[in-house]
């Protein structure tokens, strides 16, 4: 029975239909910043476990022309059935009553991607925000995320390497560049919140001669690499 669980946990979902009308994943461009379109994204879930939690909320705001276009946003809560209230209720606020009446999670989702079109992702602390949209895509739509995700929170440290900011968070970087956030652990708030920071670090990567995502996305690699790399 347990081999019959695992097996049906590892198939996977056949992908739903009208997900053939979205936009292909576009590489990183080494376009100018200021004529990038950028999705800034941030999520709430009912927890951190990567594998039991569920998505509950998505936020969005749109950066092109290298400012926010207030004109494209998205927020939706998802309904997830049975949830209850638990530790993250006290954090992000969501209450079991909107979770039921939020929208289906497949309707959500797909809105979500018609959104975000082809363009690449930005989120602070990215790789739990990309691990559990992914997750939430393949088991409600059968689809597979593939859209990159920059994380703020390398670039910061990246441009700002005078800054003595150790493991800082989205609140440390937004109170050193006097920024305030709304309503924090707000999926919304939080994404404009971290919109706002993005293009502070992208007038000091312009400046740095680092004028794309793709050249961003590099340094940020070799920056990684030499960290890892064992001190001689």
């Amino acid at each position: 029975m347990k081999r019959m669980l695992a097996w049906l946990r590892q198939t996977p979902t056949a992908c739903d239909p009208r997900c053939a009308s979205l936009l292909p994943a576009a590489p990183l461009s080494e376009l100018p910043l200021a004529r990038q379109r950028i999705v800034v994204v941030d999520l709430e879930t009912s927890g951190l476990n990567l594998q039991r939690d569920q998505l509950l909320a998505i936020g969005a705001v749109v950066i092109e022309n290298g400012a926010i276009d207030f004109s494209q946003q998205f927020e939706c809560t998802l309904r997830r059935s049975g949830h209850c209230a638990s530790a993250s209720t006290l954090i992000h606020g969501i209450a079991p009553s909107a979770i039921a009446a939020g929208e289906e999670p497949d309707e959500a989702l797909l809105a979500f991607m018609q959104f975000l079109g082809d363009s690449p992702l930005l989120a602070f602390h990215a790789a739990f925000d990309q691990h559990m949209l992914a997750r939430a895509l393949k088991e409600s739509l059968g689809y597979r995320l593939r859209h990159p995700f920059l994380d703020v929170a390398d670039l910061a440290p990246l441009l700002c390497p005078q800054v003595n900011l150790r493991r800082a968070g989205l609140d440390d970087w937004l109170q050193h560049f006097q920024l305030q956030a709304s309503e924090r652990h707000h999926a919304s708030a939080d994404a404009l919140a971290t919109a706002e920071l993005a293009l502070i670090l992208f007038s000091k990567a312009r400046q740095q001669g680092l004028d794309s995502l793709a050249v961003l996305h590099q340094r940020v690699q070799s920056r990684r690499r030499r960290q890892l790399a064992p001190s001689l």
